[in-house]
């Protein structure tokens, strides 16, 4: 049996996950390159990348990370890196480019990947899921485990819910934009030197 306060743990959720952040910035920015379906996709991939979580968090991941600084020095760079790599891909953006993406996009695969990978590689939210979690469990739970377990693929669904309609609404902007090549180029580039602020800034964290 399921013994959790879905209230509190729904309102807190949604609160953290209209937050803008990395996921929101990506699921945006390839929403508005590729339209809709893109950005559907991306959100789905970041709403795996936390179930990925989930597992890793219910295994206990979340304090091993907390006690070593080894491990959990290499998936906060893994990540970073990543964001890196995304955001400079969106800075070296130029008008030229626009046609091109438009006949050669990238693949819905590769788009939910980049969802996914952006997400389970960062450590911060490994930590923050473990820590999270259990404050919805309730006390004397005959199943703590479980329970913990569906909260964490209750918040990825909720991810989806918020982050999908997100990624479909602004990729019903993409033809606009793509008619005023200066602006897109603009979102383009702003949207990777976010990208890339969130990776140093990953990368410069300290362990709460």
């Amino acid at each position: 049996m399921v013994e959790v306060f879905w209230l509190v743990f729904t309102v807190a959720s949604l609160v953290l996950i209209v937050t803008p952040g990395q996921d929101m910035v990506l699921v945006m920015s390839r929403s508005i390159a590729q339209g809709p379906a893109a950005g559907v996709a991306t959100a789905a991939g970041v709403s795996i990348g936390l179930v990925g979580h989930t597992v890793l968090a219910t295994l206990g991941l979340g304090a091993v990370l907390r006690t070593s600084e080894c491990l959990f020095l290499a998936l906060k760079l893994a990540g970073a890196a990543y964001l890196v790599y995304l955001g400079i891909g969106l800075l070296r953006t130029k008008g030229g480019e626009l046609v091109v993406q438009t006949s050669s996009p990238r693949s819905l695969v590769r788009l939910f990947a980049d969802g996914a990978l952006s997400n389970v590689s960062n450590p911060k939210i490994a930590i923050f899921y473990f820590a999270f979690l259990p404050q919805f469990v309730m006390p004397g739970a005959t199943h703590p485990t479980l329970s913990m377990f569906v909260l964490g693929l209750a918040f990825a669904a909720l991810t989806f819910v918020v982050k999908g309609p997100v990624g479909f609404f602004a990729g019903l902007l993409s033809g606009w934009l793509r008619s005023r090549p200066r602006v897109l180029v603009g979102l383009y580039r702003s949207s990777g030197a976010v990208l890339v602020a969130l990776g140093v800034k990953l990368a410069f964290e300290r362990r709460t």
